[in-house]
Order: structure tokens, then sequence, then C-alpha cells
């Protein structure tokens, strides 16, 4: 992992596998970091050169004032795969990641051949939550949110998953100002017409116990992109590279195999 220093930024990322492989991206969810691929890594294809970074306001990168645009978080990774001279890769986008994929997928398919979103929609949640949640952590930082959080994201057991640790400690070291100024970006994100006009390989993950992005609102935002393929994956939440990861990685490997990237 190293920083990568652009004008008005540093970013923290991680290059893996091998230089000219088939590019894989993987963009993580609010309130979590590049470590949440920590456990996927070792299950994926070896030919795959794998870019994984924190999103601005996350993790080891820099923290900016908020709030932050969309359109800036999809120029960061549109920025990074540059530098690293990444084409016709497949983005992976948890949650936050997958709007941020879907996002450079309009605006740069030279970059992108195909897109895995994972636990994620065209639009996430409404304004105002948003806003009523920035408003509790602006006053109370993240502990405000960590119970309501865990178990939007693990579902109503949310105490008694396995995971909760991991997940847990993550959201709390994330920086407040990080995480308001990406949740101001989904809060004003709505791509339901842009992302109706993609017509790339895409497989959209949903989780069974997930309440931040249930598996209906996942499989509506699946049903504007045609020739999508859809998996529901029984037992897991929001996270599921991390609460299932050897099932995860088989449904991506699966997928990247199909469409001739594995």
């Amino acid at each position: 992992m190293a920083p990568i220093f652009l004008p008005d930024l540093r970013l923290n990322a991680e290059i893996s596998g091998p230089h000219g492989g088939p590019a894989l991206v993987l963009i993580h969810a609010l309130g979590t970091s590049l470590a949440i691929w920590d456990e996927l890594l070792p299950l994926l294809p070896k030919s795959l050169c794998v870019l994984r970074l924190d999103l601005r306001g996350h993790g080891q990168s820099d923290t900016p004032a908020g709030p932050y645009a969309m359109g800036a978080l999809i120029r960061d990774v549109e920025r990074l795969m540059d530098h690293f001279a990444l084409k016709e890769a497949v983005v992976l986008g948890l949650s936050i990641g997958g709007l941020v994929a879907q996002g450079l997928a309009v605006k740069r398919l030279d970059l992108v051949r195909g897109m895995i979103l994972s636990n994620s929609a065209a639009k996430i949640g409404r304004p105002e939550h948003w806003q009523d949640r920035i408003a509790a952590v602006q006053s109370g930082g993240m502990a405000a949110l960590h119970d309501a959080t865990m178990e939007r994201w693990l579902g109503r057991k949310w105490k008694e998953n396995q995971s909760l640790p991991r997940l847990s400690s993550g959201f709390l070291a994330t920086a407040p100002e990080g995480w308001m100024g990406c949740a101001a970006a989904i809060a004003g994100t709505d791509f339901y017409e842009t992302t109706a006009t993609l017509t790339l390989p895409t497989l959209a993950i949903a989780g069974a116990n997930d309440g931040s992005t249930p598996p209906d609102l996942v499989r509506e935002t699946a049903d504007l992109i045609r020739g999508h393929r859809f998996a529901l994956m029984r037992g897991a939440g929001h996270i599921p590279p991390v609460e299932k990861p050897a099932e995860y990685a088989a449904l991506l490997t699966q997928f990247l195999t199909e469409i001739g990237h594995a």
C-alpha cells in the first residue's frame, strides 16, 4: 500500500497481481476502507491485476473538507486508474462504491468493460435520511450511528455476528468529516436515468440480511442494465466480502470467467 499524490489530494491505494493482467478495481463501502477486501484477495484468480483504494475521507487517504460531490469521488478513481494505466477493467463497487462504479462507467467506457454492483443501487436512501445521519455524526461522532448502522449492515442479530468486531472497529475509525462528506455525495446522487443507458456486462450481488440496500432495491437497479446477472447471498448482509469471503469470491470468479476476464 502506498499513497498516490494527485495534484489536490493524496489517496491510499494498492495494486497487486501481474502488470498487464485483466484489471479488477475494488471500491469499498461508506464507513469502511480497503481492508474489507483483505480476505477476498487471496481467493481471486491469480491472473488479475487488482487495484484497491481508500476513498477520500476514509482509511489512509486524505480527508479534505466536505461535503463531497459524487463527481469528485468518480474523478478520484478515474485519476487512479489513469495513474496505473488501467483500461477495460471490471469495476467492483460496494454500496457507495457501486454508485462510483456506475458514474465511472457512464463517463469513461474506455476504462470500464464490466461492473460488479455489490449491495448497491442507482439511488441509495432518501436525502432527508442522510441529512439526519450527517447531523447525528456532526453532534455525536461515529459512535452516534454505530448501533443503527451495524443493524442495517448485519441484520437484527447483529450483536451475534462474527464479522461485527472487524466492521465495528473500521466504522468507528472512520474520520467523521470523511463519512459526512461521502454521505452528502450519496444524498445528492440519483443514477436511474444514466445507469439505464449502460449495456456492459454486469453482476449485481445482494445480501439477504442487508437493511442498507435490500435485495429488492439491488434487483431494481440491476433490471435497468440489459443482460445483467443477479446473485442473492443467503445469510449475508451489507458487507459480504467480510462476512462470506469464499462464497463471494466464487461468485466473482464465475462472472469474470463467463465474460472472459479471468
